[in-house]
C-alpha cells in the first residue's frame, strides 16, 4: 500500500514536468513568428537610425530610380509646354517661321532628354543620397505618426493611399536645369497631384493602428520570451536530446511558414500596386523593407536544422551513440597523445567542469550571433563554428586526464582480449 503511494508521489512530478515542458514547447511554436514579426516591426519601423539604413540601399535600386525619374520628369514636362514655347519664339521671326518650325521636334525631344538626363543624373548623385537620408529620416517619423494616429509632411495618407512627395527632387533638378541655361522651368510651379508617389495601399489602417497600438509596448520583449519558453522546455524535459530535436522541428517549421508568409505578402503588396507608378519598384521595397526578416528566416531555418542534429547526435539510438562514441573517442585520443602527462591536470579540471564548459561554449556562440542584433547566414555560420570549435577543444583536454588510457569501455566488454593465463 505504502510502495504503491510512493510510486503515484514519485510519478508525478516527471507527468508535471514533462506536461510543463510540452506546454512550453507548444506556446513557444506559436509565438514565434508574432514575436519575429513584432520584433522586426519594433526594430525597424521605431528607430529612425534602423530605418534609415534599411532602407539606404533602395537609393541605388534601378527600379526605384526608374519611378522617380519618371515622376519627376513628367512632372515638369507636364508643366512646361516646350512646343508652345517654340512655336512663341518661331512665330517672331516672320517669314522664316515656317522653315523654322521643321526644328520644332527635334528641339522638343532634345529639351525632353536634357530633363530627363538631369533627372537621372540628380539620381545619380551623391546629392540624392543626401536627399533620400533626409527624406526616410522624415519618414521614419511619419510613418510612425501614421500608426500613432498622425499624419502630413512628405508622407500623408489620401484616402487609402499611403503617398510620398518628391517635391524636394522636383526642385533640385530645376535648379541644374536653370543652371544650365533652361530657365524657363525655374519658376514653373508643379500641382501636389504630380508631385507625389503612391507608396502602399492602406485600406486597414485603422486595423493596422490598433494592431500597433496593442504590440509595439510587448514587441522588444516576444522573441526574448518566446527563446526563454525553448529553453524552459529543454530544461524541463526528461529526454533532452528528443526534446531538442522536437524544439528544431517546431523552429525549422515556423521558418518555412514565414518563409511562405514574406512570399504571400510580397505578391499581395506587389498586385496591389501594380496600377500605381510605384509598381515597378514595389518589390525591391518590400524585399528591402523586410530584409532582416528575410535574413533573421534564413538563420532560423538552419538554426532548426541544427538542433534536430544534435539532439539526434545525443540521443540514444545505436547510430547516433556509435557516431558520438567515435568523435569523443577520436578527440579524447587525440588530447591523450599531444598533450601526454603534462596535460593531465589542466585536463582534470576540464573534466570536472566540462558541463558548464559545454555550456559556457554554447553561450557565447550565441552572443556571437547575436551581439549588435544584425544577424546574417555568415554571421550564423561563424557562431556554429566557434561553438563546434569551442566544444571540442573541451573534450580535447578531457583527455589529457586519462594520456594512454582507452575509453571505449563498451568495445572491450563486447569484446573481450584474452586472458593472460591463456598464453
Amino acid at each position: 500500500m505504502d510502495d504503491n503511494n510512493t510510486g503515484v508521489a514519485e510519478g508525478q512530478p516527471s507527468r508535471g514536468r514533462s506536461a510543463a515542458a510540452v506546454l512550453c514547447l507548444v506556446v513557444a511554436a506559436l509565438l514565434t513568428i508574432p514575436a519575429g514579426v513584432a520584433y522586426w516591426g519594433q526594430r525597424t519601423l521605431n528607430d529612425t537610425q534602423q530605418y534609415v539604413e534599411t532602407v539606404g540601399p533602395l537609393a541605388k535600386s534601378p527600379e526605384l530610380q526608374d519611378v522617380i525619374a519618371s515622376t519627376v520628369t513628367g512632372a515638369i514636362e507636364k508643366q512646361v509646354d516646350v512646343r508652345r514655347l517654340l512655336d512663341d519664339v518661331f512665330a517672331r521671326t516672320g517669314t522664316e517661321a515656317a522653315r523654322l518650325d521643321l526644328l520644332a521636334g527635334p528641339l522638343v525631344a532634345a529639351i525632353d532628354a536634357a530633363v530627363d538626363r538631369e533627372v537621372r543624373a540628380v539620381l545619380a548623385s551623391s546629392t540624392f543620397d543626401e536627399i533620400w537620408v533626409r527624406v526616410n529620416t522624415r519618414v521614419q517619423q511619419l510613418v510612425h505618426r501614421l500608426l500613432a494616429g498622425g499624419g502630413g509632411g512628405l508622407v500623408s495618407l489620401r484616402g487609402d493611399d499611403v503617398v510620398l512627395d518628391v517635391g524636394e527632387i522636383i526642385d533640385e533638378v530645376k535648379s541644374r536645369l536653370a543652371a544650365r541655361g533652361l530657365t524657363f522651368v525655374q519658376d514653373v510651379s508643379v500641382p501636389r497631384e504630380d508631385r507625389e508617389v503612391v507608396l502602399m495601399k492602406a485600406p486597414r489602417l485603422e486595423e493596422v493602428r490598433t494592431i500597433y497600438a496593442f504590440a509595439n509596448p510587448v514587441a522588444r520583449w516576444m522573441l526574448p520570451a518566446v527563446a526563454v519558453l525553448f529553453l524552459a522546455a529543454f530544461v524541463l524535459a526528461g529526454r533532452r536530446a528528443r526534446m531538442a530535436v522536437a524544439i528544431g522541428i517546431a523552429v525549422a517549421l515556423n521558418a518555412l511558414l514565414l518563409a511562405l508568409a514574406l512570399s504571400v505578402g510580397r505578391q499581395l503588396f506587389v498586385d496591389g500596386l501594380s496600377d500605381t507608378s510605384f509598381g515597378p519598384a514595389s518589390g525591391s521595397f518590400y524585399a528591402t523593407l523586410l530584409a532582416y526578416l528575410y535574413r533573421g528566416q534564413t538563420v532560423v531555418l538552419w538554426l532548426g536544422i541544427t538542433l534536430i542534429v544534435a539532439g539526434w547526435f545525443a540521443g540514444r539510438n545505436r547510430y547516433a551513440t556509435a557516431v558520438r562514441e567515435a568523435v569523443r573517442d577520436g578527440l579524447e585520443r587525440a588530447g591523450s597523445t599531444v598533450l601526454g602527462r603534462q596535460g593531465h591536470e589542466a585536463g582534470s579540471w576540464v573534466a570536472a567542469n566540462a558541463a558548464w564548459l559545454r555550456v559556457t561554449a554554447v553561450v557565447v556562440a550565441a552572443v556571437v550571433l547575436l551581439w549588435g542584433g544584425d544577424v546574417d547566414l555568415s554571421r550564423w555560420w561563424w557562431s556554429l563554428a566557434l561553438a563546434v570549435g569551442l566544444l571540442a577543444v573541451v573534450q580535447f583536454l578531457i583527455g589529457a586526464a586519462r594520456p594512454g588510457a582507452r575509453s571505449a569501455e563498451p568495445t572491450a566488454s563486447t569484446d573481450p582480449l584474452p586472458a593472460p593465463s591463456s598464453r
